[in-house]
């Protein structure tokens, strides 16, 4: 079991390990009621784990994925809860994957202007990202994510049991975060994946287990410096360090109806960035082809439509990274060396998206 601390506005542990839910009972303690927010599948689950809370725990079922994050079904959880009698002395604890804790978060921070919010991630794609580091919301027609609120929670349990009820192309759809954080600030996580690509798809894997604590550290110590993501320039990158990648990821996902695994999309996009830092003369060639190399060892794509490239990049200008008009990427020097590059030459930005089409 490793503790992790996150030192942001109200600090926080995050811990991860096998059988951590069982510290799930301690973080609600001296709560009346709980509201367990979680979907369909983890019905079973959730009984077990919540058995040991000592206040009212009241389920809450959330459809599956980015479908409980609407605004019609937060605001059927805001009347649960008044149905229920919640107060300010309450707590809200979603268990799930990155759509479940992005809309309980929500909850959490709108309901009474904010209550005690537990986080108890289920896929590797929320330990590493989504339960981490206090951003919830939900989606509008018009994109991902454009409605929401910073509520830091309380805790966050990581148990790695919960791993085990994964497909492998569920395992494998949080290791593109995984391969970023690697890549902007964590060499060690690289060399995990390249000295045996196999453990990250095997969900009891020592080194699997130590990739994700790994990168929920890196995900911890960022947002910990910069929790709400003040404006970054050059190399003062803040927390938008965390979108190496996702600019081109987040385009392709809006076109795709959000019908792709959002890994799957930020594998695309990290190939993007890479190749992008080279064409205006940043990263080396050896280092592109070492995303790559990563990327596709784990069955993760690297390309996409070839036709798309008008589509996507008035898409980009939609980005939340943006500034005004102009688009904005983190880039790379080097490994674990990123910098924010501020409206890049548009003729590289077409070179790079026809070299990952090839």
């Amino acid at each position: 079991m490793k503790t992790i601390r996150v030192n942001a506005e109200r600090p926080y542990d995050v811990t991860v390990g096998h059988g951590a839910v069982a510290g799930l009972a301690d973080a609600v303690a001296g709560c009346a009621k709980v509201a367990v927010l979680h979907p369909p599948v983890l019905a079973d689950e959730v009984a077990r784990w919540t058995a040991g809370i000592a206040g009212e725990v009241i389920p809450i079922v959330l459809p599956d994925g980015e479908a409980a994050k609407t605004a019609s079904v937060l605001a059927s959880v805001w009347e649960a809860l008044a149905d229920a009698g919640f107060t300010r002395s309450d707590a809200v604890v979603g268990v799930g994957g990155g759509a479940t804790t992005d809309l309980a978060g929500f909850v959490a921070s709108s309901w009474l202007r904010g209550v005690r919010y537990v986080s108890v991630p289920t896929t590797v794609l929320a330990m590493v990202d989504a339960a981490v580091g206090g951003k919830t919301g939900i989606d509008l027609p018009q994109g991902k994510n454009l409605v929401g609120a910073f509520w830091e929670p309380a805790a966050v349990v990581a148990d790695l049991d919960a791993l085990a009820t994964l497909s492998i192309d569920e395992l494998r759809g949080g290791l593109a975060e995984m391969i970023k954080h690697g890549f902007i600030a964590d060499p060690r996580t690289l060399e995990l994946f390249e000295a045996d690509p196999a453990a990250m798809l095997d969900s009891a894997s020592p080194a699997l287990a130590e990739a994700i604590e790994r990168s929920i550290a890196v995900k911890a110590s960022v947002v910990s410096a910069d929790l709400r993501e003040a404006t970054s320039v050059g190399k003062q990158v803040g927390r938008e360090l965390l979108n190496y990648g996702h600019t081109l990821a987040h385009a392709i996902e809006k076109r795709e109806h959000y019908t792709w695994r959002h890994g799957d999309a930020v594998a695309v996009g990290l190939n993007f960035a890479a190749t992008l830092s080279h064409v205006l003369g940043h990263l080396s060639a050896s280092d592109v082809e070492r995303h790559r190399a990563i990327l596709t060892s784990v069955g993760l794509p690297i390309s996409y439509e070839s036709d798309a490239w008008a589509d996507l990049r008035a898409t980009m200008n939609l980005d939340k990274k943006a500034r005004g008009d102009a688009v904005r990427f983190v880039l790379l020097d080097g490994v674990a060396d990123p910098f924010i590059a501020v409206a890049p030459d548009e003729a590289a930005l077409a070179t790079a998206y026809d070299e990952i089409t090839r």
